[in-house]
């Protein structure tokens, strides 16, 4: 099995659709299949998991997503985000849940699997953005 695509719950579908425009990533369709129904996809640069949403697509409550993306570069991430006008979080390292378990700026041994950062897109569906330079054995 390969996931490939996650459904992600919003409240606009034209706001979310400039937001994740906004963030950079490949657009891959807006259709409307069916009366009620709105398909929009996007893919993250590099990835082969996609996110869709729209209208008729699902009853999950927007801004009830929690999804991950992963990097190799925290620090250039963490920049490009802001730098698109995306409001993010500082980069921690340590635990990702819970907050107070987070400590301030990447991992001061560079570990793989040890910093972050999070962002919400506009319905309030967050984002953790991971930095992994090597991965666990079988991944």
């Amino acid at each position: 099995m390969n996931l490939e695509v996650n459904i992600i719950p919003v409240s606009d579908v034209d706001r979310s659709k400039q937001f994740y425009e906004g963030l950079g990533w490949r657009f891959d369709e807006d259709v409307a299949p069916a009366d009620g129904v709105r398909i929009v996809q996007f893919t993250p640069p590099g990835s082969g998991c996609s996110v869709t949403f729209g209208r008729g697509l699902t009853t999950a409550a927007p801004g009830s997503l929690q999804g991950a993306l992963i990097v190799s570069d925290i620090e250039a991430a963490h920049k490009e985000v802001l730098n698109r006008g995306v409001q993010a979080s500082d980069v921690w390292h340590g635990a990702p849940f819970p907050a107070e378990a987070r400590l301030k700026g990447r991992d001061p041994e560079g570990t793989s699997y040890g910093s972050f950062f999070s962002f919400e897109d506009p319905d309030g569906n967050m984002w953790i953005v991971q930095e992994v330079t090597t991965r666990q054995p079988g991944r």
